[in-house]
């Protein structure tokens, strides 16, 4: 990680914000079986067998004790009998803990995920990082296709890539001319988290994670066999040009030949439009893929080990805290609000806080929180991420205050109108004059 660097605080960081659309189509929140009873937990990764990192230098760490009774008080109100199934932390820029309803209460977080594995992604790979899709010439005559999940692969680059192994595949232009074509791609047991619900699997939300991946690997539902669907596409693509190829699938995880030679590399948008899609949209496939890459690893076993350990480096509260995926669709997962908080506290000093802060959802105006708050003091004023899955409704991201920003996580597991009350938090942390 880069050392520390300040960075201008609201409203000029926050009005400098304006990002392009994500340039793929993404499904809105999913949706889940019943939440389990509560207090029922499922086991949890033991954090002994992490390191104690020391907090990063020169940074606010959020504190541990309230400092604000008033707005304790108020969140109390808001809450009232449902505080059982809530969870809210609040913080302001120096660390200070204003308020904090069962903050340590590790909950369901479903989208809010995404604010960890984006977090990582941008960390580790930084704001030019692009995911490449690449054809290779191997010693043998033969081509291999090799990818990272670039969400928006489509039809345009699957032409050229067929274009390219038809000209360059030795005797091209002999009548008859087959050219073998290689797909690398993960096994089958890999394209989905074991914790995703089988039924969400069909849907367009839940489609595969696979690192080559026409259009998300969704049509209208989710494309149920990746690599045989882009085998017919590059073989119309080659018939479309006169040639033919014959396709065959390689494990990914099986090194390229030491003869092999790139031929051409198709790069995805940039990763400001990456953690666009995955923030804003909260597309599913492109924050499984962006925590994947971070880790530098397609073993979710790995991969969820790594993350766990670059939170646990942050200097954040990890108690009960377990990754199970990136995107929030797995309910193995578990977060806690002041984790939240004190994550969205550590991302808004770090060196790429902009992009960060820039890749989430608006409220009344994008992604979304557009139709949210239209018309209130909200709108314009909070930028965050939304999650929701059946039996479960949580909000966390930077609101601007009279008195400051505020870093606030709000997580219901089981709560009967969270929407509501998600709206009188927001508006109650708002309020000026109540912590000085």
């Amino acid at each position: 990680m880069g050392a520390p660097c300040p960075w201008l605080r609201a409203p000029v960081l926050l009005a400098s914000l304006l990002v392009a659309q994500p340039v793929a189509a993404a499904q809105p929140d999913s949706q889940q079986p019943s939440l389990p009873a509560p207090g029922v937990q499922l086991a949890q990764v033991p954090l002994a067998s992490l390191p104690l990192a020391p907090p990063p230098l020169g940074l606010p760490q959020l504190q541990q004790q309230v400092s604000c009774p008033a707005l304790q008080q108020r969140l109390a109100s808001v809450i009232g009998s449902e505080f059982r199934v809530w969870s809210v932390t609040v913080a302001d820029a120096d660390g200070r803990l204003l308020a904090d309803v069962n903050g340590l209460v590790p909950r369901i977080p479903a989208s809010n995920q995404k604010l960890i594995s984006t977090a990582y992604a941008l960390d580790q790979l930084g704001p030019d990082h692009r995911l490449r899709s690449q054809l290779w010439r191997l010693g043998d005559g033969s081509f291999r296709l090799t990818g990272e999940g670039d969400p928006d692969l489509a039809l345009p680059q699957l032409q050229r890539f067929a274009k390219l192994a038809l000209g360059s595949g030795g005797s091209s232009g002999t009548p008859g001319t087959v050219v073998r074509l290689q797909i690398a791609e993960e096994p089958k047991a890999a394209w989905w988290p074991a914790g995703w619900d089988p039924d969400d699997r069909y849907y367009a939300y839940g489609a595969p994670v696979t690192r080559l991946a026409v259009t998300s690997n969704a049509i209208h539902d989710a494309v149920m066999n990746p690599p045989s669907r882009l085998s017919a596409l590059l073989q119309r693509s080659a018939t479309q040009q006169g040639g033919k190829v014959q396709v065959s699938l390689v494990s990914a995880r099986q090194p390229l030949p030491a003869d092999a030679v790139l031929l051409h590399e198709e790069p995805s948008a940039s990763m400001h439009s990456l953690l666009s899609l995955a923030n804003t949209e909260s597309h599913n496939f492109t924050a499984e893929v962006l925590m994947r890459q971070a880790a530098d690893s397609w073993d979710l076993g790995v991969v969820r080990q790594r993350t766990m350990l670059w939170l646990s480096e942050q200097g954040l509260p990890m108690q009960g805290v377990r990754v199970a995926d990136g995107s929030g669709l797995d309910r193995a997962n578990r977060v806690t609000s002041r984790l939240l908080a004190a994550l969205l506290l550590r991302m808004d000093h770090h060196p790429y806080s902009r992009n960060y802060l820039a890749s989430m959802a608006v409220s009344g105006r994008r992604g979304t929180l557009r139709n949210l708050y239209k018309g209130s003091s909200l709108e314009g004023r909070f930028f965050g991420k939304t999650g929701t899955i059946r039996g479960v409704r949580s909000i966390s991201g930077v609101l601007e205050s009279p008195d400051g920003l505020r870093y606030v996580s709000a997580i219901s597991n089981g709560a009967y109108d969270p929407n509501s009350t998600i709206g009188s938090v927001l508006r109650a942390s708002q309020a000026g004059g109540l912590c000085p």
